[in-house]
């Protein structure tokens, strides 16, 4: 069986995001794997938003190290602490950075990517991996997207 989403494009930022959550959510149920769940939740982000670069980052010792992700080539390990998904990392908090030149220690795995997102995902009050979201525009990242990535975030802690 072909897996489909299905997306009114029309819709709002937040109505978009109200109409893919539970599409991901049932694309991933009953699936015990956790790369096929956190490909297919990277590829309906990309899907539905046009992301330029969503994956995430796995926690493995004292390092990020780079997940299922769409889009160009990645850094691959990620020091705690360094850059915005290493921020995000050691403070266990979204960060929403409007312009990444402006973010002290950013790190430029692209020079395209322009704003970004990531959000934690917290396992037992431990955060065991990043989503990262990049953009090829200037502050293209709201709060509707932080809510609505912060919403997914318990149904993919649940995989680990």
């Amino acid at each position: 069986m072909a897996e489909e989403l299905h997306l009114d494009t029309t819709l709002s930022k937040a109505e978009q995001y109200r109409q893919l959550l539970p599409q991901i959510e049932a694309l991933t149920t009953g699936e015990p794997d956790l790369v096929a769940n956190l490909a297919n939740t990277v590829a309906a982000l990309r899907q539905a938003f046009g992301f330029f670069w969503v994956g995430f980052y796995l926690v493995k010792g004292e390092e990020l190290v780079l997940g299922p992700f769409q889009g160009p080539i990645a850094c691959t390990r990620i020091r705690r602490g360094k850059g915005v998904c290493g921020a995000s990392w050691a403070q266990a908090a979204t960060l929403l950075v409007p312009d990444v030149e402006q973010f002290p220690g950013h790190i430029a795995c692209s020079s395209e990517s322009k704003s970004e997102i990531v959000v934690p995902v917290l396992k037992e009050g431990q955060v065991v991996a990043v989503l990262d979201v990049d953009s090829d525009q200037l502050n293209d990242f709201d709060h509707h997207d932080q809510q609505a990535l912060e919403q997914l975030m318990p149904l993919v802690a649940a995989w680990f």
